[in-house]
């Protein structure tokens, strides 16, 4: 069985006689004959009953027919996906996000790269940073935007930026009067922690073990956009990354900065041995502008 058996087939079925199919294909009709024997032989079984000179398709040649169908449906996605690589390159990006960048440097990178590439489709998730790598490790995504406590074996991972730690606190707070907070400064105050293997948690509990403070964790969340709307809510503080906390600034969060100074470190990762594309170079490019 070949490819050009399967397409004589197709058009026999399609157009219901060998002479119309030979018109069709620009071929004589016993070579259309032939080449629908050779098939049968082949398959190991009939596609047509030859009656009176005309050819009825079998109950099998029918089901063969159908599956010819969604394999031809199959060629005409590769034709149209090969036409938009040709026109626009790969013909969309697919990105992954840690949660805390997703509200802000994401959304605006997006704008500025879709006003120039209209035509490119974006798939975008937002997901801890442990599931973005798992994402780009295994190719299903184009680019992760995580934080740098993930695991960097199986991926390619560039440092991406740091953003300084500063304190959340709901409006109205006694802490909302100082100028800088300081580890002590947080002593006996409920505090909403990140999840335990974040490295700038790590940090902070350090600094905090340092000055003999105990804090009182009532919350524990991987997300930065968690804390902020705890926080905003009044349920406690949080160390947080001051792009997360703008939306709600003035919506019941206050920022104040932190000392020690810390900073959430971020990577760009792509998946191993793969070249970027140029759209995703060029959004790269724009993610960087934002920063």
């Amino acid at each position: 069985m070949n490819l050009r058996q399967i397409e004589v087939f197709r058009v026999v079925m399609t157009n219901g006689t060998t002479a119309r199919a030979a018109e069709v294909l620009h071929i004589s009709q016993p070579a259309i004959s032939k080449t629908i024997q050779e098939l049968e032989r082949s398959l190991g079984f009939a596609l047509f009953l030859r009656v009176k000179g005309r050819l009825h398709p079998t109950p099998e040649g029918q089901l063969f027919f159908r599956e010819v169908e969604h394999a031809f449906l199959g060629l005409a996605h590769l034709r149209g996906a090969a036409a938009r690589i040709r026109d626009f390159g790969s013909g969309e990006l697919r990105i992954a996000c840690l949660s805390a960048l997703s509200t802000n440097i994401l959304p605006r990178a997006m704008k500025r790269f879709m006003a120039r590439n209209p035509n490119i489709a974006i798939t975008f998730q937002a997901r801890m940073s442990s599931t973005v790598r798992d994402l780009v490790a295994s190719g299903q995504f184009d680019l992760g935007v995580v934080a740098d406590e993930i695991d960097k074996t199986g991926v390619t991972f560039t440092e991406f930026a740091r953003f300084r730690v500063a304190v959340a606190i709901p409006e109205g707070h006694p802490l909302e009067r100082l100028d800088t907070v300081r580890p002590n400064d947080l002593a006996g105050h409920p505090f909403i922690a990140l999840a335990p293997e974040d490295t700038t948690r790590a940090e902070a509990e350090d600094l905090f073990q340092a000055a003999g403070v105990k804090m009182k964790t009532v919350i524990e969340t991987p997300y930065s956009t968690t804390i902020c709307s705890m926080v905003a809510a009044g349920i406690g503080i949080g160390l947080v990354d001051p792009l997360t906390a703008e939306p709600y600034l003035g919506r019941g969060l206050v920022l104040k900065p932190f000392e020690p100074e810390m900073h959430f470190r971020t990577l760009l990762i792509t998946p191993p041995n793969r070249l970027p594309s140029r759209h995703l170079e060029e959004f790269v490019a724009d993610l960087k502008a934002e920063v």
